[in-house]
């Protein structure tokens, strides 16, 4: 037999891999408890942590092996596995999916099957599998906010040289964060020469978008006399307003605003009747200073 035939009948017996295709989920964080949330850490929060359940199956299987959520981690990697056992799950990462529920259970898993104090290897497409929703005991996340990544480090690690200097780099990205109380997934920042409060919206898109038209034509979007509605952002399938605060004004003072705001919106959400044309033309401007993180 030739040379060319044989290589032609090993090309036609040698199966192709399989393709895995990415398909996009628009609210990967559905179905959890605490989804605004989910959405804030990933996009908004700079330096803050949560601990997390595994569902009853894992758990038995990983009994002393805490989670704990992690906005971002070193050089953000998907996942860590320190040596005192604990899993570390990063949500701001370099590579993702098309489901960013899939990829956070995939970091998951991979640092539960990593022994402690090893390197996680994470793939950057993971295919099909379990997502966040399958691998959790859903709860309403309890937030820590840090004034930087000191939670990252083990004890051993503290005096490393090399790892101070990057610690050092990383907690000078992070910019003043206070979660509000008047609202779930709420939060007041300060970055340099600017303050603001963001709300991820519980709400579906376009009911939530009516209701801020709403509030737009009764001119009562603003927080406060000295705060400016600044625009939207569209992310994971929530709306998340942001307004333009004095610099100078201390968190604790948009408490009580931000609760105002939400009774209003919580009205205008409630309100059954279709917008008028005041209601359209505010809602049309309000689409005009949208922005989609993805």
């Amino acid at each position: 037999m030739s040379k060319r035939r044989k290589s032609q009948r090993a090309a036609v017996a040698t199966p192709k891999p399989a393709k895995v295709r990415d398909v996009f989920v628009p609210r990967p964080f559905e179905g959890l408890a605490d989804e605004p949330e989910w959405i804030a850490l990933r996009e908004l929060v700079p330096a803050a942590s949560a601990s997390l359940r595994l569902n009853a199956e894992l758990a038995a299987e990983h009994p002393d092996r805490p989670v704990v959520l992690a906005t971002v981690l070193p050089m953000a990697t998907p996942a860590m596995a320190r040596a005192d056992g604990t899993v570390f799950v990063g949500l701001q990462r370099h590579q993702q999916s098309g489901d960013v529920s899939r990829d956070l259970a995939e970091s998951l898993l991979c640092a539960l099957r990593t022994e402690p104090g090893g390197q996680v290897q994470v793939p950057p497409l993971p295919g099909p599998g379990p997502r966040l929703q399958d691998v959790l005991a859903d709860d309403v996340l309890d937030v820590d906010l840090h004034e930087g990544f000191d939670f990252w480090l083990e004890p051993a690690a503290a005096s490393d040289p090399t790892v101070q200097a990057s610690l050092e780099r990383a907690n000078a990205a992070v910019y003043p964060t206070v979660r509000l109380t008047t609202s779930r997934a709420a939060y007041w920042c300060r970055v340099p020469e600017k303050a603001h409060v963001r709300w991820v919206l519980p709400d579906d898109e376009d009911a939530a978008l009516d209701a801020l038209a709403r509030l737009g034509a009764a001119g009562t979007l603003p927080l406060a006399d000295e705060t400016r509605f600044a625009g939207m952002f569209r992310a994971h399938g929530r709306l998340v307003p942001v307004w333009d605060l004095p610099e100078d004004v201390p968190a604790t003072e948009w408490e009580a605003p931000v609760g105002r705001f939400a009774e209003r919106y919580a009205e205008a959400l409630a309100d059954p009747t279709p917008l008028d044309a005041a209601g359209r033309r505010a809602r049309q401007g309000l689409l005009g200073r949208q922005l989609t993180l993805r």
